[in-house]
């Protein structure tokens, strides 16, 4: 079997479109439609449903990408590194989020950059858990931490942590509810305290009045920035209330800018992933750095 149709079928897979995994490839989208019509022709089975947007395997292209994705990126490795050249360094692409790639992950990870034989380069992108999977899948990333755990045998996803959410102030804000120490501010309570947040929907305030006050807040956002580092300073500036992991916010609690405005018994939890195209935890640097940040994550929670 041709590896060159192979590679095409595993891209195309992975991108979910002949479209993208035409400009993944340098390649035009019809050569790409028939590289792929030619591996059906050879197998004598369909491995893509076409439908409007895109296209979806079939379970013979599941199991086809299954098997052969790992070697293929076994072989990318090869030539990418060299077999003679022992001391150039390895790439590890990661990709996560903004805040708990730059806070948790990278600070672990530069640890592993030396030239010790061992060591690896590091590039690392942003982005949600749809882009950061999407980008894995597609062959961009190596590694990716995510808050969303993939589905399909295509992706590995390795629980590697809980993130704690807390709910914090300026002590202004929690002197004006009026509702007592803080720590004990009810929902009621924290009707008209401004709300700091990264989206318009409210993504972490939400999740934390459901979770906690088995209702949904009732301010609107106020101040929306789409980094929770700025929604932290906006906080202690004193713009109002912001749910943030505990974590980002300890020093400032520490110090006194903000005060915890509520602490539940069981207080919301949000768990990362690491996660990997299958296969490729064979790579030495993968799973050495896949190892690292499991073992750094058990001080971490």
């Amino acid at each position: 079997m041709d590896l060159a149709l192979l590679r095409t079928f595993v891209t195309v897979h992975r991108a979910g479109s002949f479209t993208r995994a035409a400009a993944l490839l340098g390649l035009s989208q019809p050569a790409v439609t028939s590289q792929i019509r030619t591996l059906e022709r050879q197998l004598g089975r369909p491995l893509f449903l076409r439908q409007a947007r895109g296209v979806t395997p079939t379970s013979i292209g599941d199991e086809l990408a299954h098997k052969a994705a790992p070697h293929l990126d076994a072989l990318v490795e090869i030539t990418e590194t060299g077999l003679d050249d022992e001391s150039s360094l390895r790439t590890l692409h990661l990709a996560g989020p903004p805040e708990f790639t730059a806070e948790r992950a990278l600070p672990a990870l530069t640890e592993l950059t030396g030239d010790d034989g061992q060591g690896f380069a590091l590039r690392a992108s942003f982005g949600n858990a749809e882009e950061t999977l999407e980008g894995l899948a597609a062959g961009h990333h190596d590694l990716a931490i995510c808050t969303a755990r993939p589905r399909g045998a295509l992706l590995t996803a390795t629980a590697l942590c809980d993130e704690e959410h807390v709910l914090l102030a300026a002590p202004r804000w929690a002197e004006k509810s009026g509702s007592g120490p803080p720590g004990r501010c009810g929902a009621s309570a924290l009707e008209d305290v401004p709300v700091i947040e990264v989206h318009e929907s409210l993504p972490f305030v939400s999740r934390y009045w459901a979770s906690v006050f088995d209702s949904r807040p009732a301010a609107p956002g106020t101040v929306i920035v789409p980094d929770l580092r700025a929604a932290l300073a906006c906080a202690v500036a004193g713009a109002g209330l912001a749910v943030l992991p505990r974590y980002l916010g300890a020093p400032a609690l520490e110090r006194g800018d903000v005060v915890a405005l509520h602490e539940p018994a069981v207080p919301p939890l949000r768990t990362y992933f690491l996660v990997v195209r299958t296969g490729t935890l064979a790579m030495p640097h993968v799973a050495r750095a896949h190892e690292w940040l499991l073992q750094a994550a058990a001080d971490w929670c």
